[in-house]
């Protein structure tokens, strides 16, 4: 059977530059493909062609007879006064899904997706639940190719594992254009990787995201010899021309072709070389301030509704927290707190003297109006950068923008461009604290790893909030986990608090977790952290009995929870009431230990 998808020599360009060229790239039945490469490769112009939405500038897109194919652009709007019922039925009308079919297909792939009221405005739903309203929108259609575009960026992490599943689920195939390296793992058997280091345009490896980085490796180390190779050879041609060889002959004319051939090729092969990765660099202040913000007691409220309550959390020099929960939960507004921008419901929130922070927000708030020169430099085409002027069309390299850009509106830019233009405006601010909400969105996977590497040498404090698994695991050594509920609590890391979460959601099942798997993730998190810090007289004294009194809990869990299952007692209502209140006290109480316990391992040396 032919490829449901068949786009052959496509090119395409805005302005002087293609974007890509001559270009081939399949579609079979089945296939799982996850799409990457630097921003401004041109990957979302790719899926547009691929859906149809976009013409290419020369080429051909060959579609199967009757192949339906679906498409969720980066950003998924609905028209105001929609409801999600009348969304899908609209989408099932289009699809000519018979009347009889309908409303099981509906009702099927909304439960999945988690929607429980159907008469819901689509419009006024949030970025997240926007996007899982597309995603079954296009499914309902049943289509034999689906095309995804950055589908994580508004998704939160129980959404991204809820895509995941789906997405393993689905019998046709998926061509997802993503940066989120677990994701790509877990749902790609294909990498496709478009980017101008490679002859063809792009590499295309079969196999999960860890395999297409050995292939990756392996291809760039063969082109590296390659062009050893070819420089090598040129050299000896060139020897060969400054001599002077006599042109009159068809031997000698020849072999001045075939120089001048392989010194093409070999500016070709170099041309194609230039890694193209931001030079990203954040300046810590030096603060020798160890308490820099404590929230005592705080309560939050946004819109009428409280996020949280009764939170107690200090931030200490060097620290590097994540925060982690579903959306709405309250972490952006926990950064706000920090921040200064939002004050809180009840409580307060204390700040070091003259702290400096600096806030990356997820908004990407940029003045369209203004030229990528004077976004940069508002003053001048000079800025200061750790003491020292640089010029702006310098600044802009680093950032992979040109000169051309330069005088460029903002608004031109690409949403990995955006964010590249506040980072290198926030590398300018020397700061004690960096707030980060989501600076993964829309980064290029390069750029990811500069901002990690870079992350875990900032000598100041962090706190990011991201979706972006990887990252977290890797940069943060303490996390605060929100349930959605108005509670946090505070963990060594992110696979302690998925656990606190499922336990959450299954209040009724007993907690399988051995106290040894609370252990190990607490001496692995102890491991991984580069920073650890001191404890203070009190807290040296609080370490040395908590492990003991973590056991002493764990106890007092086991006891409480053999009495829950006690046929005795789960035959009277009124014993079974307060067996279940004890346990629920104990689990209360266990939990924070284990809290406490992660806490001042991070801190202990």
């Amino acid at each position: 059977m032919p490829p449901i998808l068949n786009a052959q020599s496509i090119t395409k360009q805005f302005g002087a530059t293609p974007l890509f060229k001559d270009i081939s790239i399949t579609v079979d039945d089945g296939a799982r493909i996850g799409l990457i490469g630097p921003n401004g490769a041109g990957k979302s112009t790719l899926l547009a062609i691929l859906a149809g939405a976009i013409e290419p500038d020369s080429g051909e897109l060959a579609v199967r007879k009757r192949a339906r194919c679906a498409y969720i652009p980066q950003d998924s709007r609905f028209s105001t006064g929609l409801t999600i019922r009348q969304v899908l039925d609209a989408a099932l009308g289009g699809a000519h899904v018979p009347d009889t079919d309908r409303e099981g297909r509906l009702r099927e792939l909304s439960g999945k997706a988690g929607f429980e009221d159907l008469t819901a405005e689509a419009a006024s739903l949030s970025g997240g639940w926007r996007k899982r309203l597309a995603i079954v929108e296009a499914l309902v259609t049943l289509p034999d190719v689906l095309l995804l575009d950055e589908p994580t960026n508004h998704l939160d992490l129980a959404g991204i594992e809820w895509l995941e599943e789906l997405l393993n689920s689905l019998s046709f195939a998926v061509v997802t254009v993503s940066h989120d390296r677990y994701f790509l793992e877990a749902t790609s058997s294909e990498i496709i990787e478009l980017n101008r280091v490679y002859a063809e345009g792009l590499l295309r490896v079969k196999g999960n995201f860890s395999h297409f980085l050995e292939e990756r490796q392996a291809y760039l180390e063969a082109q590296t010899r390659q062009q050893e190779s070819l420089r090598n050879r040129v050299r000896t041609e060139i020897e060969w021309l400054r001599r002077g060889p006599k042109a009159r002959t068809t031997k000698s004319k020849a072999r001045i072709d075939t120089a001048n051939e392989m010194i093409s090729n070999l500016a070709a092969l170099d041309s194609r070389s230039v890694a193209n990765t931001a030079g990203i660099d954040f300046a810590a202040s030096q603060r020798k301030t160890k308490r820099l913000v404590e929230f005592t007691d705080v309560a939050c409220e946004l819109g009428g509704r409280r996020l949280f309550n009764g939170l107690n959390f200090t931030l200490t020099a060097g620290m590097k927290l994540g925060l982690v929960g579903p959306n709405g939960s309250g972490k952006t507004s926990f950064l706000r707190l920090m921040g200064g921008e939002l004050d809180p419901a009840e409580g307060s929130v204390r700040r070091a003297e003259a702290l400096r922070m600096v806030y990356l927000s997820q908004m990407r708030e940029l003045d369209e109006d203004l030229t990528l020169r004077r976004a940069l430099a508002p003053e001048g085409d000079g800025l200061v950068y750790q003491g020292r002027t640089i010029h702006v069309a310098s600044w802009a390299a680093r950032f992979l923008f040109t000169g051309e850009q330069l005088n460029q509106p903002v608004g031109n830019l690409s949403g990995g461009e955006r964010a590249r233009v506040l980072i290198a405006k926030l590398m300018l601010q020397p700061a004690d604290v960096l707030l980060l909400d989501e600076p993964t969105n829309d980064l290029d996977i390069p750029t990811l790893e500069i901002l990690e590497d870079n992350l875990l040498e900032f000598e100041g404090a962090l706190v990011l909030v991201t979706h972006d698994r990887y990252l977290l695991n890797r940069v943060a050594s303490t996390v605060l986990g929100f349930d959605g509920a108005g509670q946090i609590a505070q963990f060594a890391d992110f696979a302690q608090w998925e656990q606190w979460i499922d336990q959450r959601t299954r209040p009724g099942e007993p907690d399988t977790r051995s106290i040894a798997s609370k252990r190990e993730a607490l001496a692995s998190s102890d491991q991984l952290s580069n920073r650890k810090k001191k404890l203070s007289y009190l807290e040296s004294r609080e370490f040395a009995t908590i492990e003991q009194r973590v056991e002493e809990s764990d106890m007092r869990v086991s006891t409480a929870r053999a009495r829950v299952e006690d046929p005795a007692i789960a035959s009277d209502a009124a014993a079974l009431q307060a067996a279940l209140a004890d346990l629920a006290h104990a689990e209360a109480e266990n939990e924070k230990l284990y809290a406490r316990w992660a806490e001042l391992t991070d801190k202990a040396v």
